[in-house]
């Protein structure tokens, strides 16, 4: 009888294993970051498969260029930036962005308080992906990933007040879908008493 023994091998050993081109450590590093990544990638392009094939395409670029991580900051956050420039390169390549540059204001202010208490991170994430693309796109990359407008403007190939106008726009229609669900949630709360 053998017992195995499970080694525990650190990220920073696994890095280093990749490094040297270990299949291995590669292998581990994707399993370990796979699904999240392909949350990314989905979040720019809705299509499973392309945002599959966009996820598998980093990994090559995150093992390609693995040699240009310095160790400092995480490492998660690097492989992320990789996943979002190459989901923005696809679309760059693609033309499936259709920026709009007007902006509408929201007919009335959403009650926020009651939002709060029955909205799922879920359902926002299913109201973020029924934005536009180029909506989408840039409320991802400001609302989630953090970049400036400057930034986003630079990786989109957009003026940054168009970039500006898309997130105003992004955010109008999420506050109008907010104050249908709001008013749905309304009229159930008013339907049972």
């Amino acid at each position: 009888m053998f017992l195995k023994v499970n080694k525990s091998i650190s990220e920073e050993e696994q890095i280093a294993d990749c490094k040297k081109g270990n299949s291995k450590a590669q292998r581990h590093i994707y399993e370990k970051y796979a699904t999240k990544m392909l949350g990314v990638c989905s979040r720019y392009v809705q299509d499973e498969l392309e945002a599959e094939d966009i996820m598998i395409k980093g990994f090559t670029r995150v093992f390609a260029k693995i040699d240009q991580y310095s160790g400092s900051g995480s490492f998660e956050g690097w492989i992320r930036r990789i996943m979002v420039n190459e989901a923005l390169g696809y679309l760059r390549k693609n033309k499936n962005m259709y920026l709009e540059v007007d902006i509408q204001k929201a007919e009335y202010q959403a009650d926020y308080q009651l939002i709060d208490n029955t909205l799922e991170a879920e359902e926002l994430v299913l109201m973020i992906n029924e934005l536009p693309m180029g909506y989408r796109s840039v409320f991802n990359l400001y609302a989630i990933e953090g970049y400036s407008h400057k930034e986003i403007a630079e990786q989109l190939e957009i003026s940054e007040n168009t970039s500006k106008s898309q997130l105003s726009r992004a955010r109008v229609i999420l506050q109008k879908k907010l104050v249908e669900r709001e008013d749905s949630i309304k009229n159930m709360i008013g339907n049972e008493k």
